[in-house]
């Protein structure tokens, strides 16, 4: 081979290599379908209720309870009740030996004033006793109350007849229903608290005085509203926004009003229509007209 056609095949493979190089390196243009899709959740806006309720705990309390005290002087000479034991009002929880030296008299009855069932007994056979000294507690637990200390900003949606419910640690799956009994019409100034009543029914007495409990208190119930999760919300510059996805599986950020909410649900009062698909995971990184793919739908 001639010199001259070895420098012709050398710059012929560098003209193609050349080529080549240019058509690796040429922008790939992405179609239609090779546009990245975000993965999210949604869910369909329905229409349901909602109530808004308040949260607070307390103590559980005896609706009625008596500390009992003998009317006499002397010593306790028969026991006939005993702790857990029912009791109707002049029911004798013990007698009293009152003979002093010289003189006899009939022992003396410690009667309950009123129904309910013996909490304490606090003396025994032979104590000394005087109206001073207390011999029993007798509690009523047909209904129990709950006093809650309410802050000052909820007490304008607390009137008295409003529906309540308790939950209590030994009962986790229960719920019992009660009422607003009470309010009282001072806030205590240094707490700037009131205290409200809350009564439960107990004719099983399962409730004990005493139990920790936590109160919800339902002040406001709407039918027939548009609903949302939290997870579709997101909170910005004191506004709330979400994201629907539109036919073309392209989000459109859209700015909500909201109303009450239960339980992480919440009412939407404007921006949104009963069938329209909100994003639920997955709305953080999104930005107006973003296409996504649904990998989940609620």
């Amino acid at each position: 081979m001639s010199l001259g056609e070895k420098k012709y095949f050398i710059l012929l493979g560098c003209a193609i290599f050349g080529v080549a190089l240019l058509v690796s390196c040429a922008k790939k243009v992405p179609t239609k379908e090779e546009v990245t899709k975000i993965p999210v959740s949604v869910i369909e806006v329905r229409k349901g209720s909602l109530k808004e309720a308040l949260f607070y705990v307390g103590d559980i309390k005896a609706d009625d309870e008596a500390i009992i005290y003998p009317k006499v002087t002397g010593k306790i000479i028969e026991k006939l009740a005993k702790e857990g034991d029912s009791l109707k009002k002049g029911d004798i929880l013990a007698y009293i030996d009152r003979d002093e030296v010289g003189f006899k008299f009939e022992k003396a009855p410690v009667e309950s004033p009123i129904d309910g069932v013996v909490g304490k007994v606090y003396v025994d056979i032979g104590t000394s006793v005087s109206p001073q000294v207390p011999v029993g507690l007798v509690v009523n637990m047909d209904v129990v109350e709950v006093e809650v200390n309410v802050v000052e900003r909820d007490l304008p949606k607390i009137r008295e007849g409003q529906a309540a419910q308790l939950e209590a640690d030994a009962y986790p799956d229960e719920i019992f229903e009660g009422m607003v009994e009470r309010i009282t019409p001072v806030v205590d100034l240094a707490s700037r608290t009131a205290t409200v009543q809350i009564k439960i029914p107990n004719e099983d007495h399962r409730l004990k005085p005493g139990m920790f409990a936590r109160i919800k208190i339902l002040v406001k119930e709407r039918e027939d509203v548009l609903i949302i999760p939290r997870d579709a919300i997101i909170l910005e510059d004191s506004s709330n926004y979400v994201f629907v996805v539109k036919d073309d599986n392209n989000v459109q950020r859209k700015k909500i009003e909201i109303g009450l909410n239960e339980d992480n649900k919440f009412e939407v009062i404007n921006g949104l229509d009963e069938g329209e698909i909100v994003v639920t995971m997955g709305n953080a990184r999104l930005k107006d007209g973003d296409t996504v793919e649904i990998i989940k739908n609620f």
